[in-house]
């Protein structure tokens, strides 16, 4: 059964079945398509020729091979070309998807076709925000991978462009598309957790290819690799293999763990509270373990402090990336409130339920204990006249569980939500300005890093405040 088939699935049964369980029988029902319906698409309408889009992939690396293959799964997407800058890619995409593919080296011959709807971006992060605007300038809808710049500096100009060309552009953090971080979302603001104060995020790793030490071809060469295009734009230097297959290690080429991963976890924070980012953002890290000549680092964590704001109060975010986990590849996501933790899991999410005591304490590790014995007798009996067991202990109730079906697939969503924006005009998902602001503040946290400095950014106005 294909990916596409089983989505279609998944969104009938959504009319019918119960995805959200709960050990305490609080069904909730899963008529999911009402608090997601500005979101969720009608794919199971069959796409007529109207409906074609015609697309091209720059960049046939890992993402944008994946990229590729999910997106024709949506129904009338279709591959006209594909460009990169190692011809073994683009051998292997003709091997893929035909061998009339047209292929090339240069990107601008991509965007001077006239046959060619939109584009996906998915090169190396320094390449990002040059071909999106371009493309947008030739008139082409953009799916641009996240991190969505490379530079602070390139933000604005390229939410400007985006705006000037009036063509849909959609970052790509498939979360923000999920039904179960929606569903979130909705239980998040109906106060499930109370009043929110911190986030802990993480994504943890212990491998080589985890550490972005990609296979390096067998023909690697600057013959079979466009290196002067590839750092175009940067001072003249040497080809070097691992530079450019391992770009995701170099600050010149990539953003290191804050682009790649931190940008993932801030991109599920904004969608479920609504922020517009933090106000104050400070990191530290290290090369642990992976000394092999990159320059980012393998373990690193970031403090990121959220202002007051009339969608919530202030809250702290912490993000750690670790490549030295010990335990596999591990990640997590945990809203803490004032009555409750919500915590996202890989195929859904659960809340736990705990509302604070209006009592206050005591006994046990209480100074209580160190009082004469005839006074704590007289403490616990006015205590005990004046609070009854529920406001002494607290409430809680069992936890709240919202799974998805095995195999729902929130890249599918995420590219389908962008190609129907292409088709009749409605709002992406994750635009521009919700790409920079959980784009933004990961490139700080690289910045507080390599300058060992805390950072002021006004996350209304996307600005650093100097």
């Amino acid at each position: 059964m294909t990916r596409q088939k089983t989505r279609r699935q998944f969104i009938r049964q959504l009319g019918g079945a119960s995805l959200l369980l709960s050990s305490g029988n609080i069904p909730i029902s899963a008529a999911d398509r009402a608090l997601h319906q500005e979101f969720l698409l009608d794919v199971t309408r069959p796409a007529g020729p109207a409906d074609t889009v015609r697309v091209a992939c720059i960049g046939m690396g890992i993402m944008g091979y994946n990229d590729v293959r999910t997106a024709l799964k949506v129904p009338g997407v279709n591959l006209v070309a594909a460009c990169d800058l190692y011809t073994g890619r683009l051998e292997h995409a003709k091997e893929l998807f035909g061998k009339d593919l047209f292929t090339t080296r240069d990107h601008r011959e991509i965007l001077a076709r006239k046959d060619i709807d939109a584009v996906i971006v998915a090169t190396s992060d320094n390449w990002h925000a040059r071909i999106a605007t371009e493309a947008l300038a030739k008139g082409k809808a953009v799916y641009c991978e996240k991190p969505m710049v490379h530079m602070i500096d390139e933000g604005l100009p390229l939410i400007a462009a985006q705006r000037a060309s009036g063509k849909p552009m959609q970052i790509g953090s498939q979360r923000v598309s999920s039904v179960a971080y929606a569903k979130a979302r909705e239980l998040y603001l109906a106060g499930e957790i109370g009043k929110l104060n911190c986030i802990e995020a993480s994504w943890s790793r212990q491998s080589a290819l985890g550490a972005w030490e990609y296979t390096l071809p067998t023909d690697a060469s600057p013959a079979t690799v466009d290196w002067e295009q590839y750092i175009k734009g940067k001072p003249a230097q040497p080809y070097d293999a691992k530079k450019f297959f391992w770009w995701r290690n170099y600050r010149a080429f990539g953003t290191g763990m804050a682009g790649d991963l931190f940008v993932h976890l801030l991109s599920g924070i904004h969608f479920i509270t609504g922020s517009k980012g933090p106000e104050k953002i400070v990191s530290s890290g290290q090369i642990a373990y992976w000394k092999d000549g990159r320059d980012v680092p393998d373990v690193m964590t970031a403090l990121m402090s959220y202002p007051d704001s009339p969608e919530h109060p202030a809250f702290q975010v912490a993000l750690q990336c670790n490549f030295v986990s010990g335990q596999g590849e591990t990640g997590s996501l945990r809203f803490i409130g004032s009555e409750g933790v919500l915590e996202m899991t890989d195929n859904g999410f659960t809340i736990h339920h705990q509302k604070m005591s209006v009592a206050p304490g005591i006994g046990g590790w209480d100074s209580l204990e160190t009082y004469p014995k005839a006074m704590q007798e007289q403490l616990m009996k006015q205590y005990n006249a004046r609070y009854t067991p529920a406001q002494r202990e607290g409430t809680a109730r069992q936890p709240t569980v919202y799974k998805l079906p095995d195999n729902y697939d929130e890249h599918l969503d995420h590219l389908t939500h962008f190609f129907e924006s292409v088709r009749n005009g409605k709002p992406v998902v994750e635009d521009p300005v919700f790409g920079f602001r959980a784009c933004a503040p990961c490139l700080l946290a690289n910045q507080s890093y390599f300058h060992g400095n805390a950072i002021r950014w006004d996350p209304a106005a996307m600005k650093i405040i100097s």
